[in-house]
């Protein structure tokens, strides 16, 4: 089983109606789609880098939207939404059935990219990058083995992919190749951003080791 993360960018015909709002530079910069009900009422769990009433006032323009609740975290706004359709272009949503692949969260940028992660066996996930990748400019920023992995210590998944990301560039080698700006690079983020959530993912993997290890 492979982890592919791809980036994508659509044309703007392709553009979520949420994601535009986002790209046009309302009160937020980024949105993940974390998780979403396959249900005829579409419902999706949203986590969005501001407050309640920019998160609301970003959602206002989805002209599906039947229902909203928003709960506000340390860093941002947990939004559940329920929508009479996901309103995503047809061939979008044909491209993301017919994949043989599961996808995790989905993040959506100000600069118009998209990135998100595809589990699946190797040519299932050639099949869907060859068949997404005529809908608009898509790229691979990281491939990795997929394994099953218990974790001993609580971080987000922001978090975790910051250290992901710090893998990625070398940040951990020795001697090291990568900095916080190249872990900010492929985050789509501030450095200052970067820097914090590496420090609170590593803070939290030490705990939970030394608690693991306390225990033995």
């Amino acid at each position: 089983m492979k982890r592919i993360r791809f980036s994508v960018t659509y044309p703007d015909r392709l553009v979520h109606p949420f994601h535009r709002r986002i790209i046009d530079g309302g009160p937020l910069s980024r949105a993940e789609l974390l998780m979403w009900s396959p249900t005829a009422d579409a419902t999706t769990l949203f986590w969005c880098d501001g407050g309640k009433n920019a998160t609301a006032a970003a959602v206002a323009g989805i002209d599906s939207l039947l229902d909203t609740h928003f709960v506000e975290s340390a860093d941002g706004t947990y939004a559940f939404l329920r929508q009479d359709s996901y309103e995503f272009p047809a061939v979008l949503l044909d491209a993301i059935a017919a994949a043989r692949v599961i996808f995790t969260p989905v993040v959506f940028l100000d600069s118009g990219n998209i990135r998100f992660d595809a589990v699946g066996e190797s040519t299932a996930l050639s099949e869907f990058h060859d068949r997404l990748s005529t809908h608009g400019d898509l790229a691979i920023e990281l491939v990795q083995e997929f394994e099953r992995q218990t974790r001993s210590s609580r971080i987000t998944d922001r978090q975790d992919s910051a250290l992901e990301a710090a893998v990625s560039v070398g940040y951990y080698e020795v001697p090291r190749d990568g900095t916080i700006a190249d872990i900010a690079a492929v985050l789509d983020c501030s450095t200052s951003t970067a820097g914090e959530l590496v420090r609170k993912a590593e803070a939290s993997v030490i705990r939970g080791y030394v608690g693991t290890t306390g225990d033995q």
